[in-house]
């Protein structure tokens, strides 16, 4: 495992492929330049400064884990670090604690019991194109996700080598990139110490059996199984423990929904009150096909895909030939967790010609589903309807 600095030079290194290389996303918001940066393979381009890079569909062909290479990239911060050096790189344990911490990557890696889980990481955003009416914000299709065996210690541990005071409230996080202007909020989450306490939250060094991507957090990033990357502290150095609600930006104004069932509210309404956003809806998503695939009549193929929730546990997907009208059960693959994304499968042999709308759709074990309509919120956040896959039979 390398220990050393990771150097990748500057972002002006960024190499953009040859004009021709550009990639249609399946709503009516124009072209995607595909775009190589440090670390990565070709990735759809939203914006430069700061990073924003998502992931192209077709790489949840590749399996059930996302590969580093192809993983999805989301930065708010122009002033992200080029070059770090684990050898001074230092976690800061402070605030409301009995024993003020700075850990090295290495003490974290052998003072701590290691553990390893495979969760999905998501955008508040993902899909965000697809909402109609169309709302502000990267018009992102379904790639700003991923699923990675993340290893790292727990938060919990770190935080009881610490001690917490009485009256300890919420873990406020933060990491190395920061805001290029003085009046610009920086990236700072914060989360309830009952949550930070559960047990499931990683302090996590490696991503996949190898360490972290600089574009995803490297040398130490959070991961909060279950939540919306929003959360996801990349770079992370700072934890700080303290007595009151966080009121930065991301957390006060930043990153909430309405405070109504699922978040979403009427279009062009205005929601009465607002609360933060946290843990993921139900998804699911066929993989094998794009809308625009081409199948031939009466030939068996078999269709696959991926399913996802908040830690529930996928018990069922549902695959539909015929626009939602009738339903028939899928095969469940392999479970790796219940953060995971869990791959499905379903044979199908085309009867007709012409279009026909492939939908699939999950339920998990509390018996949540996902919506046949879709749902509107005013940030494009959360979206999880029954998606639908356009192909050709002939």
């Amino acid at each position: 495992m390398r220990q050393t600095a990771l150097a990748v030079g500057t972002l002006a290194g960024v190499s953009h492929l040859p004009a021709e290389e550009t990639i249609t996303l399946p709503f009516e918001n124009g072209e995607r330049r595909l775009v190589k940066f440090p670390q990565k393979r070709p990735l759809i381009l939203l914006t430069q400064r700061p990073p924003q890079l998502e992931t192209p569909f077709s790489v949840f062909r590749e399996g059930v884990l996302t590969p580093n290479d192809a993983f999805f990239v989301r930065y708010h911060l122009q002033n992200i670090p080029r070059k770090i050096d684990v050898k001074t790189f230092r976690l800061e344990v402070k605030g409301l604690v009995k024993s003020p911490l700075a850990l090295s990557l290495d003490e974290l890696k052998t003072q701590f019991e290691n553990t390893e889980v495979v969760a999905v990481n998501q955008c508040s955003g993902n899909s965000r194109g697809f909402f109609k009416p169309r709302v502000g914000g990267g018009q992102l299709a379904h790639g700003a996700m991923g699923n990675a065996r993340w290893r790292g210690v727990r938060l919990k541990d770190v935080l009881n080598k610490a001690g917490l005071q009485e009256g300890a409230k919420q873990v406020v996080c933060n990491g190395l990139d920061t805001a290029p202007l003085p009046q610009t909020p920086d990236f700072i989450k914060a989360l309830e110490v009952d949550h930070a306490l559960d047990g499931e939250i990683l302090l996590a060094w490696e991503m996949n059996g190898e360490p972290l991507p600089l574009l995803n957090g490297y040398p130490l990033r959070l991961v909060v199984p279950g939540y919306f990357g929003t959360y996801w502290i990349k770079h992370l150095n700072e934890l700080t423990v303290v007595k009151d609600a966080f009121d930065g930006f991301f957390m006060a104004a930043g990153y909430r929904i309405p405070a109504t069932p699922g978040g979403c509210i009427e279009p062009g309404t205005t929601p009465a009150s607002t609360v933060p956003i946290t843990q993921f809806t139900i998804r699911s998503f066929i993989t094998s096909h794009e809308t625009g695939a081409k199948v031939e009549k009466g030939r068996a193929i078999q269709l696959s895909g991926i399913a996802f929730d908040a830690g529930r546990g996928i018990t069922d997907v549902t695959v539909s030939d015929d626009g939602g009208k009738t339903w028939r059960t899928a095969v469940l693959g392999k479970d790796h967790g219940r953060y995971s994304f869990r791959p499905w499968t379903f044979d199908w042999a085309p009867s007709q010609n012409g279009e026909v709308e492939l939908k699939c759709r999950a339920t998990n074990r509390l018996g949540e589903t996902q919506p046949l309509e879709p749902l509107w919120n005013p940030a494009g956040y959360m979206r999880n309807v029954v998606e639908t896959t356009r192909v050709s039979v002939g």
